[in-house]
């Protein structure tokens, strides 16, 4: 599903957040991808969804070379991701509802079959009750099961996920990572950025280690 081949990223300036790394992503598999602050598994992510470019290998997602997609395709490579963001990106002037809702408004789903999506999503995380609610009065947990409904309400094939137990207690980590477990259980590919691979035992997925951008054995 993923192939990542000798991808190297340099900023201006030569800072390498990336250097010859290289890793494949079955379909339907969970993976971690874990290491210190800066390690490039933020700018890993990143550059899977083709939010930026590698400076250096290739990067293919179900058969189709990212790394050289013109501008023009990348909205539609982006329909087969849901982004689970480390600063949620939730919109404090809607709903609950209306956040999650965004994805298939620009996709062209109808006000009905859209409706139907986005509480079906917000039941799968347990916050069909909350619908109504604006984001500002929902705990960190539920902040981030919101972002999961809105990454999961298009019901994509990929999901990327930054840090999405970062700053929750326990119980609320474990919560996310069975909601994740479940996605994967029923097809989902799925990559995690995060530094507490602990948090993940329960699920066991594969762990890839960057250290200064390189591949850790």
């Amino acid at each position: 599903m993923i192939t990542i081949d000798h991808v190297s990223k340099r900023y201006p300036g030569g800072r390498d957040a990336l250097r010859q790394v290289s890793f494949t992503v079955a379909k339907g598999e969970m993976v971690l991808l874990t290491g210190h602050s800066g390690a490039g598994k933020t700018t890993l992510l990143r550059l899977v969804a083709a939010i930026e470019r590698p400076t250096a290998g290739t990067i293919t997602v179900g058969g189709q070379n990212v790394s050289r997609m013109g501008n023009r395709g990348i909205p539609y490579l982006r329909r087969n991701f849901g982004l689970v963001f480390q600063d949620h990106k939730l919109l404090h002037d809607r709903s609950v509802f209306e956040n999650v809702v965004l994805p298939l408004r620009v996709t062209g789903f109808t006000a009905r079959e859209a409706a139907s999506r986005v509480r079906a999503a917000l039941d799968k995380v347990g916050l069909l009750a909350r619908e109504r609610d604006n984001p500002v009065t929902l705990s960190g947990g539920e902040r981030q099961r919101v972002c999961i409904a809105r990454a999961i309400v298009h019901r994509p094939a990929i999901l990327l996920a930054d840090e999405p137990t970062g700053n929750l207690d326990a119980d609320n980590a474990r919560n996310i990572v069975a909601l994740l477990d479940v996605f994967r259980q029923v097809g989902a590919t799925i990559l995690v950025a995060t530094h507490d691979a602990e948090a993940f035992s329960a699920a066991a997925p594969r762990v890839i280690t960057l250290s200064a951008g390189a591949f850790v054995a």
